[in-house]
């Protein structure tokens, strides 16, 4: 089962590596890893999606990266409300002819031309994974040159819940 686990660890040199090589050595497979500075500069954010077999698996997952030092919290967030996004960097084959079809194409994806050339141009496409594998395969025919992808980064929603406390106030 994909699952996305959120870590925030100590924004430090040789982090990346514990944690993949724990990953490794637990023989658990890393769809794909996310990181980037917070707020906090001392302080990273990880974004997981790992295939796992069972609940116990993900358990071990987590329980593994609680015993690492640099970790400082460790979520599995894939049954909360979340925003996930990937982004996706595609050079196509773009002749004159064709640019206006790619054009076409790309506007209901929301995706945005951020370079062109003689013979290509390269697009952007940012959304949730199925939206950006849905427009690789839709631009594919065109013949992709390159294609750069990031992996999923995510953060949890806001509550939506307001506070159920009722406050109340005598009136003399």
């Amino acid at each position: 089962m994909k699952r996305t686990i959120s870590a925030t660890v100590n924004n430090s040199s040789g982090v990346l590596n514990r944690i993949t090589g724990l990953f490794s050595r637990r023989q658990f497979n890393i769809e794909s890893i996310t990181v980037g500075r917070t707020e906090n500069p001392d302080v990273s954010r990880m974004t997981f999606v790992v295939n796992v077999d069972s609940q116990r698996g993900l358990d071990q997952v987590v329980k593994q990266l609680n015993k690492q030092v640099d970790v400082l919290k460790v979520r599995d967030i894939s049954e909360e409300n979340i925003v996930a996004r990937e982004l996706a960097l595609i050079k196509v084959v773009a002749n004159p002819q064709t640019r206006g079809e790619i054009e076409t194409l790309a506007r209901p994806f929301r995706a945005s031309i951020i370079d062109v050339g003689r013979e290509s141009m390269t697009l952007q496409v940012t959304g949730d994974h199925q939206k950006v594998e849905a427009f690789i395969d839709l631009i594919k025919p065109y013949g992709l040159k390159e294609l750069a992808r990031t992996g999923t980064t995510a953060l949890k929603r806001s509550s939506k819940q307001q506070s159920q406390d009722l406050h109340y106030s005598i009136i003399q």
